[in-house]
C-alpha cells in the first residue's frame, strides 16, 4: 500500500489511474490468493444460477415464451453483467468502513475507494465472458453484428455503477441501516430486471414500466449480440440518460458529504 499512497496524491490523472490500478489489483489478489479455485469462482456463481434457471424453466415447466433459444445463452448474457452489478453495489455499502484508516490518512482522492470496486469487479466480469462464448459455440447461438455494442454496454454499466457508488458509499457511512436496505433492494431488483426474461417477451404495460429500470437498457445492449429481437430503443435511451444522471448526482452528493463522512469514520 505504500506505493499506492505515494502515487495517489491529488491533482494528477495519471497518478490517480496508477493508484486505482494498484488498489484494484490488490483487491483481486486478496480475493483469489487464498482460494484453491481462484479465477473459477468468478464464473461459478453465474454459471450455477444459469443452469438452475435453465433447468426449471425449460425442463420442468417447459416455458418457451420466457426468453429465446438457446436459453442458457439468453440467461448468461444478462446474468454475467448482473453479477458484476450486484457484487459492486454490495461492496459499495462497506467501501469506506472497510478501509477507514486508509481513507482518513492517505492523500488519495476518496472517490478511488468507489472506483476501485467498479474496476476490480469489472475485470472479473470480463474474465467471465469466455464462459458465455463457450456456451454460445456449443449451443449454436449466432453472434450478430450487434456484438459491436458490447463495449458500449460495458461503458454504460461502468458509468451507472460509478454514479451509484458515489451515492451509496458515503450514505452508508452516515446511515448504517442503508447497508441492509441496499441488499434487500438488490434481491428485488434481480426479479424486476430482464434477466430470466427479456424486454421483447414482456406484455405492453410491463414492458413500458421495465424500460425505466436503468439495467433494462444495459442488459439489452449485451443481449442483442445474440438475440437482436430483444432490441428496445426506449429502454436503451432511458438507461443512457439515467446512467449519466446518476453519475452527475453521485458526484454532487459525494462532494457535499465527503467531510461529514471523514468525521464519521
Amino acid at each position: 500500500m505504500t506505493s499506492a499512497t505515494t502515487v495517489g496524491e491529488p491533482g494528477s490523472p495519471r497518478r490517480y489511474a496508477h493508484a486505482l490500478w494498484l488498489l484494484s489489483a490488490r483487491d483481486l489478489k486478496v480475493r483469489y490468493s487464498t482460494s484453491a479455485l481462484g479465477y473459477l469462482w468468478s464464473i461459478l456463481d453465474p454459471l450455477v444460477m444459469s443452469i438452475i434457471y435453465w433447468f426449471v424453466f425449460t425442463q420442468v415447466f417447459h416455458r418457451g415464451d420466457i426468453g429465446e433459444q438457446p436459453y442458457i445463452v439468453f440467461l448468461l448474457t444478462a446474468l454475467l453483467p448482473w453479477v458484476w452489478f450486484n457484487a459492486a453495489v454490495s461492496d459499495f455499502t462497506t467501501a469506506f468502513n472497510k478501509d477507514a484508516r486508509l481513507v482518513r490518512s492517505t492523500a488519495i482522492p476518496r472517490s478511488i475507494w468507489v472506483n476501485r470496486i467498479v474496476l476490480s469487479k469489472g475485470i472479473e466480469f470480463v474474465f467471465s465472458i469466455p464462459v458465455l462464448l463457450i456456451f454460445a459455440i456449443f449451443t449454436g447461438a449466432h453472434l450478430t453484428w450487434l456484438a459491436l455494442l458490447f463495449p458500449v454496454a460495458i461503458l454504460l454499466q461502468t458509468v451507472f455503477l460509478v454514479g451509484l457508488g458515489l451515492l451509496i458509499a458515503p450514505l452508508c457511512v452516515l446511515w448504517k441501516d442503508l447497508e441492509r436496505t441496499t441488499r434487500l433492494i438488490l434481491r428485488a431488483l434481480f426479479y424486476v430486471s430482464p434477466i430470466i426474461y427479456g424486454m421483447y417477451n414482456l406484455p405492453g404495460a410491463f414492458k413500458t414500466i421495465a424500460a425505466f429500470n436503468p439495467l433494462s437498457g444495459i442488459f439489452t445492449l449485451y443481449r442483442v449480440a445474440f438475440f437482436p429481437k430483444q432490441w428496445d430503443t426506449t429502454a436503451i435511451v432511458v438507461s443512457v440518460l439515467m446512467s449519466v444522471g446518476f453519475l452527475v448526482a453521485g458526484v454532487l452528493v459525494f462532494r457535499s458529504l465527503e467531510r461529514p463522512v471523514l468525521k464519521e469514520l
